[in-house]
């Protein structure tokens, strides 16, 4: 046809509803990923990142992180390894540690910074990644649903786990004979990666994630030293 009304406005609308469909759904898949509402009585775990490690700080009692400031990180006598403000009263009962647990079937939002590059939080096993920038705190949240020790016991995880420890003692067997160490067996853990090519020793920057029962989980976090105790 040389000229068509009808047939333009078909295939013009068409294309608008599928995309306006597409983006609303979007749009509402993103809210809830991103949903840091805090009536909800979340927990609040900072995520700090540097070449080539991770720290996780807890809120502590108050549910509150302390300000922190890159300026301000010490590593003397009385090392202050996150820059947390001494002066500020929310900092005192923050806690930071070298592993995240977190409990099972609560709300958890994470909040994320940088002290040199970017870098990437990536939770392949939650499908949950952010980007961690210099300079800027950017944060999401989640729920975990599935403990450790429940994820060690599927079927998945098992024959996952049986393979990677047959290639593990093949291999062990021709260190062996070589005088050198075995292999450690391979045990299934949740794990915070980079995602971010950040300098030549990414492919180390990775910190072991504890899904615990909440009861697990508070003991855990009843053990651990608060910022202010540690001066």
């Amino acid at each position: 046809y040389a000229d068509n009304d009808k047939l333009e406005f078909i295939w013009t609308i068409i294309p608008v509803i599928t995309l306006a469909g597409l983006i609303l759904y979007g749009l509402f898949t993103w809210n809830e990923i991103m949903d840091v509402n805090m009536d909800d009585d979340p927990i609040v775990v900072e995520l700090y990142a540097q070449q080539f490690n991770w720290k996780a700080r807890y809120a502590g009692e108050d549910n509150v992180l302390g300000k922190a400031n890159v300026r301000l990180i010490d590593l003397g006598e009385n090392p202050n390894i996150l820059g947390l403000d001494r002066e500020d009263v929310y900092a005192q009962d923050d806690i930071i540690t070298q592993e995240l647990h977190l409990p099972v079937g609560k709300k958890v939002v994470f909040k994320m910074r940088s002290q040199d590059v970017l870098h990437s939080a990536y939770m392949p096993h939650f499908r949950m990644q952010m980007n961690c920038v210099p300079g800027q705190i950017t944060e999401f949240a989640m729920k975990p649903t599935v403990t450790t020790a429940e994820m060690r016991e599927t079927q998945e995880i098992i024959n996952k786990v049986r393979r990677i420890n047959d290639i593990r003692a093949e291999k062990s067997q021709k260190l062996i004979a070589d005088r050198k160490e075995a292999l450690e067996p391979y045990e299934f853990d949740y794990l915070l990666l980079c995602n971010k090519i950040c300098g030549e020793s990414h492919y180390n920057m990775q910190m072991k994630v504890i899904v615990d029962t909440q009861e697990d989980y508070d003991k855990w976090i009843a053990a651990q030293k608060t910022f202010g105790a540690k001066e």
